[in-house]
């Protein structure tokens, strides 16, 4: 038995319940419970919906992680939660259970940021991140690039989405083209039978005016009204809609310039290994580009398997176990879990 304490791990920040159980970077359970399905009749996600799912689902998903990792409460060294950001009424849900647990089995609290988790997911993958790293963070609600220099204490902002998330532009434009919440899998799927090449819709913030005042920085609302413009022009001319090549056009657009920023973030910065992370990168086409465009630059490209790329328990246990390592100070049990949580504060007070 290692000698490296054991990290419970809880995540409630959208609308999956995740509770993970990590020693060090090695991931002994990942225990995901998802109220996707109650939401795609409302083509999003529903706060509130959310919240009560995690109240139903805390304590199964907990049931279940430590049975998959063959241990008992009475085993945990320390608690990690997402304290933010994301949804304010999930993320109390998280928070609530987690200090429930800390004081009744004595043990530390940390609450922890949910996009830092993202990143620190990839250590269990291939063990501890050779810092500092250049971070490619897509999901539903963020789009940003991070120079993370050490995981438990920094992370530094290099550039954002000024609009939409890459994630957000996914379930806005599968509306469009009438396809189905949640919209990064459907437009994957209906992309395979379409031609990426047959549409070229507009990379935002491209141009080399946009680069000098926002060089790592990404815009999707313009391709997102792009695709609507081109979806109404062809119905207005009675023609059918090309759903897999519009669904491929916009795809192609999106990790263009997610991989061609993150590269150059990179490049320019000396930086010699990018991570790939988020519930986004999960999507076949960016781990494809960005694998293409790291090798031919050569830089090293980290990314976790799918199961770790959408939100998880187990990447805010290994975020724990960072922490924990360093022998940081945990949080006081009486923080507040907050919405906007700047990236920049890997650890709450």
């Amino acid at each position: 038995m290692s000698d490296q304490p054991l990290i419970l791990g809880i995540e409630t920040s959208c609308d999956e319940t995740g509770v993970g159980l990590v020693r060090g970077t090695t991931l002994l359970a990942n225990a995901v419970a998802s109220s996707v399905d109650e939401h795609v009749r409302f083509g999003g996600v529903v706060p509130e919906v959310a919240s009560r799912a995690h109240l139903e689902a805390m304590v199964p998903t907990l049931q279940r992680a430590l049975a998959e990792a063959g241990v008992t409460l009475g085993d945990i060294d320390a608690v990690a939660v997402t304290a933010g950001p994301g949804l304010a009424g999930a993320l109390m849900v998280g928070v609530s259970a987690a200090k429930a647990l800390a004081v009744a089995l004595d043990k530390p609290l940390y609450g922890v940021n949910h996009l830092v988790g993202h990143v620190a997911a990839e250590q269990l993958e291939n063990g501890p991140l050779t810092e500092p790293v250049v971070a490619l963070l897509v999901s539903g609600g963020h789009t940003e690039i991070l120079l993370v220099e050490d995981i438990a204490t920094s992370a530094t902002l290099l550039g954002q989405t000024l609009d939409d998330a890459a994630g957000e532009a996914f379930d806005k434009v599968a509306r469009l083209i009438g396809l189905k919440y949640p919209g990064g899998p459907n437009i994957q799927r209906a992309a395979l039978e379409g031609d990426p090449a047959a549409i070229r819709f507009p990379r935002g913030l491209t141009s080399q005016r946009d680069l000098e005042r926002h060089r790592y920085d990404f815009s999707f609302s313009g391709l997102k009204t792009a695709v609507a413009r081109w979806v109404e022009t062809a119905e207005r001319a009675g023609d059918p809609v090309p759903v897999a090549d519009v669904a491929a056009g916009f795809q192609e657009a999106v990790a263009d310039v997610l991989t061609r920023k993150a590269v150059l973030a990179c490049q320019e910065r000396g930086i010699s290994t990018m991570v790939l992370a988020g519930g986004v990168a999960a999507n076949a086409r960016l781990r494809e580009l960005t694998q293409s465009r790291c090798a031919d630059a050569g830089i090293e490209l980290r990314q976790p398997r799918f199961s770790l790329c959408t939100d998880n328990g187990a990447m805010i246990a290994a975020l724990g176990a960072a922490v924990v390592e360093r022998d940081l100070p945990p949080s006081s049990l009486d923080f507040a879990s907050d919405s906007s949580l700047p990236v920049t504060q890997v650890l709450v007070g």
